[in-house]
């Protein structure tokens, strides 16, 4: 595993270590990255249900201007900051070892506000999918800048729902749905409702 671009371009990357963490290959990662694009550079960026930090290492490297990283695996909070520290980042990123939950309301406590959020809870775990989902669309307000894009990774047999909303509040809408191989990237804007 390595990055891609930027910045730390080609530097490799460790992983977990154990099978309770599954890293989001090279080819998706960059995939993603080149779908997002120019986005990248000088945006507020979440790396939820993060891993090895793959994901928001990847938009460090790219120009984001801070990154919020949110696991609990002890392993994988274990391999984040080796490649943190490995790439000697010491600035411009916030790490939540306790879990996305305590991530995301710290957000909210804080103002915190962010471009673009990746999500990528294990495949199977389609609870956290709706429970991160749904956070952010009752947040959209408080979390999410003008403009902001959601990517959840999953299996392609298992995709989140193409819409979150409620009978208050904004909608999260999935926009794009891209598939390569056993994995796929569901694309989500918030649309204000009335």
């Amino acid at each position: 595993m390595r990055v891609i671009a930027g910045e730390f371009r080609s530097r490799l990357l460790q992983a977990p270590k154990g099978t309770a963490t599954r890293p989001t290959s090279d080819r998706l990662r960059e995939t993603l990255f080149n779908i997002l694009g120019p986005r990248v550079e000088g945006s507020r960026f979440v790396d939820l249900y993060a891993g090895s930090g793959a994901v928001g290492i990847e938009a460090i490297s790219r120009g984001a201007e801070f990154v919020w990283f949110a696991e609990k695996e002890k392993p994988a909070v274990a391999a984040i900051r080796a490649n943190l520290a490995a790439l000697k980042i010491a600035g411009g990123y916030a790490l939540e070892d306790r879990g996305v939950g305590k991530l995301l309301e710290s957000m909210v406590d804080k103002q915190r506000v962010a471009e673009i959020v990746f999500l990528d809870p294990p495949y199977e775990a389609m609870e956290e999918y709706d429970f991160a989902l749904h956070f952010l669309r009752r947040n959209q307000k408080e979390m999410l800048a003008e403009g902001a894009i959601v990517v959840a990774e999953h299996g392609k047999k298992q995709p989140p729902a193409e819409t979150y909303k409620a009978k208050s509040g904004g909608v999260l809408e999935r926009y794009r749905l891209l598939v390569q191989g056993d994995a796929a990237l569901s694309f989500y804007k918030a649309v204000v409702s009335d």
